[in-house]
């Protein structure tokens, strides 16, 4: 069985093919710029890495790209459109209404478009991705979504809710939802088989760090509590996001700079963060060479990044009532060995020690324990793999059928 996996953005298109079989990556690529100027698509397999320029108006144009390249005579992986089993889509927003993936219909097209309002940017694109599919492949293809939101749904009221007039939750949602729940579900059932225990006996705290960043309290398996809340904004800084704010922030500056909501939304979102406060790059890499270099905002950044990860480790570690394990994962958190060590001399106080050398060690694709022996806290660094979650979801549920 082969699975394709997509991740639909507004002007992109990220897929992978998928051998379930041995679960093996055959190809996997990029269409950027859709609908816009200089598009291209992206296409790497076990023996060829190829950039193509090419015109794609739309998310279809980029998905017959995609099945072009798939089949092409001389690079593609397959011979016909048929050996793709089943198309699995990656969506970021399932509100109350998706508690697990599912198999795609009109209701489920039209359910996941009505909930664009709690992710604009986000389920408008994706929901384009799976009508877009559809032309491409055939409505005889199954296509199954895989909500970001789904993971967290077993929070407790008591940790998704906001204190804010109850009408509010009846008539809108507003309540705290949880992202990149495919990763923290990834990575916090590897880190059971690691440590050779049923995930139901353990008490977990996954740090996705990245460009977007959350961290999220899993007990016995099931989420208690996560960073993130109605949106991707809240929670810790990120490359350009704020994380949470004194409300009254807010209002100040729009009626100080004379702001739209729209454009306070801008700044929240994209100028802010680890780029706001280093006035550099959302790039930690930047941030790390000024820091190098005594750049006083750059090493102001990294200190309350590294302090504010540290913060909701802790008050996780509270919610759980003890910690028997913390994976760090994503760009960060797979490859900024100086973030780690500080987050765990933070945590020094609960026990967390860390090994310095087998911290320095991994880094670009090497994994592993990271805390020393006589750690209280097992601490590991475990690449992350959404698309396998997402493929697995698909074949369990054309399974089904």
């Amino acid at each position: 069985m082969k699975i394709l996996v997509i991740n639909a953005g507004s002007s992109s298109l990220k897929y992978q093919l998928i051998d379930m079989t041995t679960e093996k990556v055959l190809a996997k690529g990029n269409c950027e710029r859709i609908g816009g100027e200089g598009s291209f698509i992206s296409y790497k397999t076990e023996s060829t890495n190829i950039k193509k320029d090419v015109d794609m108006p739309d998310h279809a144009v980029a998905f017959t790209q995609v099945k072009n390249m798939l089949l092409d005579s001389e690079v593609g992986v397959i011979s016909d459109l048929s050996e793709v089993t089943a198309v699995g889509h990656r969506i970021v927003q399932g509100g109350n209404i998706f508690h697990e993936s599912c198999l795609v219909d009109d209701k489920v097209i039209e359910d996941i478009k009505g909930l664009a309002p709690l992710a604009p940017l986000h389920n408008t694109a994706n929901a384009q991705g799976i009508i877009s599919s559809e032309e491409v492949f055939g409505k005889d293809t199954p296509q199954v979504v895989v909500f970001d939101t789904a993971f967290h749904s077993t929070m407790p009221e008591k940790a998704y809710m906001y204190a804010v007039p109850y009408e509010y939750y009846e008539k809108y949602a507003i309540r705290r939802y949880g992202f990149h729940g495919t990763s923290h579900r990834f990575v916090s059932a590897e880190m059971a088989k690691r440590m050779g225990k049923d995930i139901k006996d353990l008490k977990i705290i996954t740090c996705h760090i990245g460009n977007g960043s959350s961290i999220t309290a899993i007990d016995g398996g099931k989420v208690i509590d996560t960073t993130m809340g109605l949106t991707p904004l809240d929670g810790f800084m990120m490359g350009t996001r704020s994380g949470s704010l004194d409300p009254s922030v807010v209002t100040f500056i729009q009626e100080k700079e004379g702001l739209t909501a729209a454009e306070m939304d801008t700044i929240l979102n994209k100028q802010s963060g680890l780029l706001g406060i280093s006035g550099i790059s959302s790039d930690d890499r930047d941030i790390a060479a000024a820091e190098a270099e005594g750049n006083p905002r750059a090493k102001l950044a990294h200190d309350m990044l590294y302090y504010q990860i540290a913060k909701f480790i802790g008050s996780f570690y509270v919610a759980l009532g003890g910690c028997d394990a913390i994976v760090f994962t994503a760009g960060l958190g797979e490859n900024q060995p100086q973030l780690r060590k500080a987050v765990c001399d933070y945590l020094s106080c609960l026990g967390v020690k860390i090994d310095d050398e087998a911290n320095a060690a991994c880094i670009h694709g090497n994994e592993g324990t990271l805390s020393a022996a006589d750690s209280k806290v097992r601490v590991e660094l475990i690449a992350t793999n959404e698309e396998l979650v997402i493929a697995r979801d698909t074949k369990a549920i054309v399974e089904k059928l």
